[in-house]
Order: structure tokens, then sequence, then C-alpha cells
């Protein structure tokens, strides 16, 4: 994800004035490192799994061990695993996690390439039916990147639901691209949005609230339908985007707050993401490679 444009939107069915988050104006270096490692130590609803090493970027082949490391690494300290793809070694994430006894949010990476788009919809199809996947994500930001129409976005939704019947089936886009189209809530079982506040210039000191408002959106979207924050995160170093700052001040305070929320109010959050991936500094710039909890060479940050 890159930057976008706020949306002004006010919201029907929601009201996070009150929650602001932990405040932090007498917090050290140490003690808020001490509250970060709690915080993940007790464990989060959910992880967005990062698959690639220094040197590997999409497109290169992942085996069965190296997925099955980070799969080991992370499991202590979430119930759910989130996947973005169902090829290149993409498809051992859900099998390895449910042998780990995790549950899975399986996604097909969509995008204007047709003959790809088979190989993943084919994909999909195939762990659903293996039982391994628990949610299935059909395409990740396609309307958000203008890769497909929606026409063309809600055939490959429907072809899913059509083949897993016993599997809950949605599709993942920022968090007002359910607004916009109400077609894409009519066509699934569960609204998945993504929530950046720091993609929106947003600072750290309002960006619980700007992200509480960003849900309570997709909740408004979803009229009655269960939504789950498929993405939100913060990264650690890099450059900064209006007011929203870069930091391992800002990322660890972000994390904290989001997760308190997420337990408190039993809000479904898979977190971006789980190891940096150095790969990742193409359209986000110098941020893209520092969004994870533990570094690229797997030890957590903090």
């Amino acid at each position: 994800m890159s930057y976008r444009r706020a949306n002004d939107y006010v919201l029907k069915h929601a009201d996070y004035s009150e929650q602001v988050g932990v405040d932090y104006s007498n917090y050290s270096e140490d003690k808020l490192k001490d509250l970060w490692r709690t915080t993940i130590k007790n464990g989060m609803h959910g992880l967005c799994f990062s698959m690639y090493e220094d040197g590997q970027t999409p497109g290169n082949i992942i085996t069965e061990v190296q997925v099955e490391r980070r799969i080991k690494i992370i499991k202590p300290y979430t119930q759910w695993v989130r996947s973005f793809s169902c090829i290149e070694g993409n498809e051992h994430i859900p099998r390895i996690a449910k042998r780990q006894g995790m549950k899975t949010l399986v996604g097909a990476w969509l995008s204007s390439d047709k003959k790809e788009n088979e190989k993943e919809i084919n994909g999909l199809i195939e762990l659903g039916k293996a039982g391994v996947v628990d949610i299935a994500a059909v395409g990740n930001e396609v309307l958000y990147r203008k890769d497909l129409t929606l026409e063309e976005l809600l055939g490959y939704i429907k072809r899913v639901k059509q083949a897993l019947p016993d599997v809950t089936v949605g599709y993942v886009d920022a968090y007002y691209e359910f607004t916009v189209h109400p077609e894409l809530v009519d066509v699934s079982d569960v609204v998945l949005a993504n929530c950046y506040p720091y993609w929106e210039g947003c600072h750290i000191d309002h960006a619980l609230s700007h992200m509480q408002q960003m849900y309570g959106q997709a909740i408004d979207a979803g009229r009655g339908k269960k939504v789950i924050i498929t993405e939100t995160g913060w990264p650690s170093q890099g450059g900064s985007l209006d007011a929203a700052m870069s930091s391992e001040e800002n990322a660890m305070r972000y994390f904290i707050n989001t997760q308190k929320w997420s337990a408190n109010d039993n809000i479904d959050v898979f977190y971006f993401s789980s190891f940096d991936e150095s790969w990742k500094t193409g359209d986000e710039g110098d941020v893209g490679a520092f969004w994870g909890l533990w570094d690229k060479h797997e030890k957590l940050k903090f």
C-alpha cells in the first residue's frame, strides 16, 4: 500500500471519541519497550505473513522449509495468519499453519494478468477444498490499483463462493472502497478492510482514533456484516508522510494501542506485518522495508 488521500466521512453507527489509547507522556524508552514486549507476549488476533528473506522477491519460489521456520516463529504470538497468494510457495502457508493449530485467512493475488489470476483462483479453491482455509480473500486492493474492473472482480468472488460454499469468502481493500462499491458488500460474506492512518499522513497522537474512524466507516458500509481489519501497522524506520513520522517509538505506540483496542473491544485485527522485507521499497519508498514486528533477521525488534 502507498499514499492515499484521507476520506471525509461522518460515522453513522460508532463513536470512538473517548478511545484515545495509552497516555505515553511519562514513558521512558525502556518503559515503552517493556510495554511493547508485554503486549506482543500477550498475543494478538492475527498477523500478516511476510514470505521473503533478503534477496528474495515475489516471483521467487519459496520453500516449505522457509515457510515452516517463519510460521513456528510467529505461532506463539498469534491465533490467525494471513497469506496473500496461493502460488510460488505461498500455498505452503495455510497448510503449515493448520498443522500448527492456527487459523487462516488465505488470499488469492489478483492483477491485470488473467493467466496468473487463473493460477491463483484455482490454487485458492484447491486449498479451500483441502480444508486449510478459514476465510478466503479473493484479491487484495485490486480496485485501489485499478488492475481489474468491478465486474471482473465480482466475477472472481462469485466463482470462489460457488466452488467453496462452506468457506467464508470476502475481498480485501481500503476501508472506503466498500462505501464506494456496495456491490462488494453484497457479494461478500465478510468485509475485509485495510486501515492505515500512516498512509493518510496522520500524526501518531491521533492515529488510533483515525483508525477507529476507518473501521467505523467499514462497519457502516457492511450493513450488519462482520468487519475484519485485514491490515494496519506503522513503520519503524524510513521517511515520513505529512504528519505521520516513521520511528521506533511511533511503531511501538501504534502497535500497543491497536492491540489494546482489539482485545478490549473484541475487534478482529491482522497486524501488518510479521517480518521486515527489504524488497518492499518500490511504490512505498524506504519505509516499505520496515513494517515488521520482527526484523529481516527474524529477531523481535524491541
